[in-house]
């Protein structure tokens, strides 16, 4: 099943690629439905395809890759508006809501794709969900000093926060020296209602409640590849 799902992650994120053009500043998001798409990028840089495109890593990691592999990336201050995002997510509910950052880099990727014109989801059939909270915990990243109130905070509004681990067993801390606190609250009913409290709360610096953001998720699904597109950002992204 995994090698499966690896397939369906492949076949979409090299399907995402296609949406990149010449004279474009692109978004990379974080994880391994990226990790797919930089090395199609790469491969087609290589080849002479693709040509006068900037790239935007939303990690230190990902900004490593893509200059091992000679792709040529600038900022977010350098170009602060960007054509598209291609990123990966953990949950997708029907309105292409996402819960997103489960590789620690969700503060940086929302940045992101707020700054997108077109932000588009790569992702494989099992992260398609009827609710967002059904399959996966919503990350939450907190700043270090008084953490434990954050977590405090969480559980008294019906979350089950977990601290996130290295595989080493070291206390994982993002690129920007925060924590992620890794929250259940099981299926969430209202998304944006929970959104608001998240971000109303002083400590946490995100939460990995993407709303309204996605304008197109690319689903690979056995031997097809699925095109989702919002409605309510149709517009937005073919401006």
């Amino acid at each position: 099943m995994d090698e499966e799902r690896d397939r369906e992650k492949k076949q979409a994120s090299e399907r995402a690629v296609d949406f990149i053009k010449t004279g474009m500043i692109v978004g990379l998001g974080h994880g391994s439905t990226v990790h797919y798409a930089i090395l199609r990028i790469s491969h087609l840089l290589r080849e002479g395809k693709l040509e006068n495109i900037l790239y935007v890593p939303c990690s230190d990691n990902v900004g490593e890759t893509a200059l091992r592999l000679g792709i040529p990336l600038t900022t977010l201050d350098e170009h602060p508006a960007l054509d598209v995002t291609i990123d990966g997510a953990d949950e997708v509910d029907p309105g292409l809501n996402l819960i997103k950052g489960r590789g620690g880099a969700l503060l940086r990727e929302k940045i992101a794709a707020q700054a997108s014109l077109r932000e588009i989801i790569v992702v494989d059939s099992s992260k398609l969900s009827p609710v967002l909270g059904t399959n996966s915990p919503i990350p939450v990243e907190v700043v270090p000093y008084g953490w434990r109130s954050q977590a405090a905070f969480l559980e008294s509004i019906g979350g089950h926060p977990e601290i996130l681990y290295t595989g080493n067993g070291i206390q994982f801390r993002t690129d920007q020296g925060n924590m992620i606190l890794n929250c259940r609250f099981g299926p969430i009913v209202h998304p944006q209602r929970l959104a608001e409290r998240l971000n109303s709360r002083a400590g946490i610096a995100g939460h990995g409640l993407f709303l309204g953001l996605a304008t197109d998720v690319i689903v690979g699904a056995g031997q097809e590849i699925k095109h989702l597109r919002s409605a309510a950002t149709t517009s937005k992204a073919d401006a």
